[in-house]
């Protein structure tokens, strides 16, 4: 196997664990005051779901490897080992500072500045409908809340809203593996250069994301179930039903969005429907802005990294 590929492996399981810290205890986190799902059976959900949805569908992934930019050429592993690292170092720094953010605008970002840094063929279009998309997810998602915590309210009782939240989380779950999840298997594409979803590989993408789940649910739980909004389980079921529902769509567009800011925005679309006052809108604005960070930073950093790598090859 050359380098480069070996490489980039590396760099793609250290990408699925951290993946795995970010996202898993962001979908486990809405329902943690509610006594139907543990997290240990939680993440034991979420890995089968992240192993075999993509056997199924794999667009998303594709997205990532083809839509972006062209990583099948030379310099394309190099590009995306770059953009993998930048986008680490973007969400670890803003995250060390207090601002929790989105992976897969990071790995976004990171794609697009490395393949312009690297020279390869960006295609703009692409990327701009990629990021509309990853604006109204979060948006979709605050609306549809608003909506289902008033229906809850109406026509469910304690105990039905454990079985909605069963559904809720199982909802999220096959987004998740549907849409944002694959960036990691899109990074193993690129490494090993196959365009399908082989078991093996999904396999091993999930179980590296379960790793990282376990390490990451106490701080990721933590963010979303206690800071942004005055937490009741009726705003997690909320935002789970909400959130799946608008990444799912996505996913069947074959477009990349954050399961995370898809949640963070039921969230605060629920607690407006009971009054925004439920909402901390501080940390609403703390995690906004580092959303508008991660993009910019990421590419930025990673474009100006792969004409630095380039040229000290050449």
């Amino acid at each position: 196997m050359p380098l480069d590929a070996v490489l980039l492996v590396g760099v793609a399981c250290l990408f699925a664990i951290v993946s795995g810290m970010n996202d898993g205890g962001a979908l486990l986190a809405t329902g943690l005051k509610l006594p139907t799902v543990r997290p240990a059976t939680g993440i034991a959900t979420m890995v089968v779901f992240v192993a075999l949805v993509p056997l199924a569908t794999h667009q998303v992934a594709l997205t990532f490897v083809t839509r972006l930019a062209t990583f099948d050429g030379d310099g394309g592993r190099s590009a995306t080992t770059i953009a993998v690292i930048c986008s680490l170092v973007v969400v670890l720094v803003l995250s060390a500072k207090g601002r929790p953010t989105s992976l897969t605008l990071a790995i976004v970002g990171g794609l697009t500045g490395a393949g312009l840094g690297w020279g390869l063929p960006v295609s703009g279009s692409s990327v701009a409908l990629v990021l509309s998309f990853g604006v109204a997810a979060p948006v979709v998602g605050a609306l549809l809340a608003w909506v289902v915590s008033g229906l809850l309210i109406k026509f469910t009782t304690t105990r039905g809203l454990w079985h909605w939240h069963w559904a809720g989380f199982l909802l999220q779950t096959l987004a998740y593996a549907a849409n944002d999840g694959q960036k990691m298997l899109a990074v193993f594409m690129i490494a090993l250069g196959f365009s399908g979803a082989p078991l093996a590989y999904t396999s091993l993408v999930a179980a590296l994301f379960g790793v990282g789940a376990l390490y990451g649910l106490p701080k990721a739980g933590r963010t979303l179930s206690r800071e942004i909004i005055a937490f009741r389980p009726l705003h997690g079921v909320s935002a789970e039903l909400s959130a799946g529902t608008a990444v799912l769509g996505c996913s069947a567009l074959g477009m990349p969005v954050s399961m995370t800011q898809a949640i963070a925005g039921g969230l605060i679309g629920s607690g407006v429907n009971l009054g925004g006052g439920r909402v901390r809108w501080y940390a609403a604005v703390k995690i906004v802005t580092a959303w508008l960070l991660t993009l910019p930073a990421s590419l930025l950093l990673a474009a100006v990294a792969a004409f630095l790598v380039k040229g000290a090859g050449a």
